[in-house]
């Protein structure tokens, strides 16, 4: 008997570490339905139908379930993790690109995010960042731009479409998911991931319906938009986000949000497998640095206090 079940917690173990990895590939992949919806849908149409499904989708797997729904406090910061994570963040970049912002521009913003969570961290849950962190945190900035920098290049043709909305949209954005991650961790603990996320996707309605109301509403229904919606939905809304979610539970906010490092990189080659867009020796660079960066950052904090 003893001998037959101790293979369990290593097998256990392994499935667990390899949730980081699966986490940035299902993240890397959002821009596979983006792609294939933004040109058949504004932005805060297009995602508050995402939204809306994956709301459905989620209370009816938690209503069946039997899962507990958090209530009164909790209740209204899974909401409120909800409008920050999702919400205003997705809303911004969608509306930034929509509007003329280059993608590699807005990753770039966007690609500050682990070193504001590791800032917000240190202050808002006694988080200690080590120098091994630090240096972590300062190689991932610098793989990020290599793998960006030669997209950069080839649109700098556009740069006139960098505006100061586009701009304030994405910066925006990118303090939203920051304080949205740290609030997740702060006061997610003990609230059933499948309630928990559906109201997370209640929040997110609030910020993009509003946005919705400036545009036309104009929905171009064929394939690639059910795709893209298909895709976004189960893959990014429900796979993606539900690893999220246990991530921030398990380890320390400032070292997850360091996995986002690698998002770029991951999306690059998979843009080069998929769509045989180029894959030069500065990228590879970039995605070598993301990749050690990572590493130095995955050792453990140590709380303060």
């Amino acid at each position: 008997m003893t001998g037959s079940a101790s293979p369990e917690p290593d097998t256990k173990t392994r499935l667990e570490s390899a949730i980081p990895l699966l986490f940035v590939v299902l993240w890397a992949t959002g821009f596979i339905g983006a792609r294939a919806g933004m040109p058949h849908a504004e932005p805060g149409t297009f995602l508050s139908l995402r939204f809306a499904i994956a709301f459905v989708l989620l209370a009816g797997i938690a209503l069946l379930a039997r899962a507990p729904w958090p209530r009164g406090r909790q209740l209204l910061s899974a909401v409120g993790v909800g409008v920050l994570v999702h919400g205003i963040y997705l809303a911004g970049v969608f509306w930034a690109i929509d509007n003329g912002m280059p993608a590699g521009v807005a990753a770039i913003v966007v690609g500050l995010q682990p070193l504001l969570t590791a800032l917000l961290a240190t202050t808002w849950l006694n988080e200690a960042i080590t120098r091994r962190h630090q240096l972590g945190l300062g190689l991932g900035l610098l793989g990020v731009a290599l793998v960006l920098l030669p997209g950069l290049t080839d649109t700098a043709g556009q740069a006139a479409t960098v505006t100061v909305s586009t701009i304030v949209a994405v910066v925006v954005a990118t303090l939203s998911v920051t304080a949205g991650t740290v609030l997740q961790k702060r006061v997610g603990v003990g609230v059933d991931l499948r309630a928990g996320t559906a109201l997370q996707y209640l929040g997110a309605l609030i910020p993009v319906t509003l946005l919705m109301a400036t545009e036309t509403r104009e929905i171009d229904w064929n394939a690639e938009l059910y795709f893209a919606l298909v895709w976004l939905v189960l893959v990014l809304s429900l796979g993606a986000v539900f690893l999220l979610m246990w991530l921030i539970r398990q380890g320390s906010v400032s070292q997850v949000a360091t996995l986002f490092y690698l998002v770029p990189a991951v999306t690059t080659l998979l843009a080069w497998l998929l769509f045989d867009e180029t894959l030069g020796a500065v990228q590879l660079i970039g995605m070598a640095t993301a990749a050690i960066a990572v590493w130095l950052a995955s050792g453990q904090s140590t709380g303060r206090g």
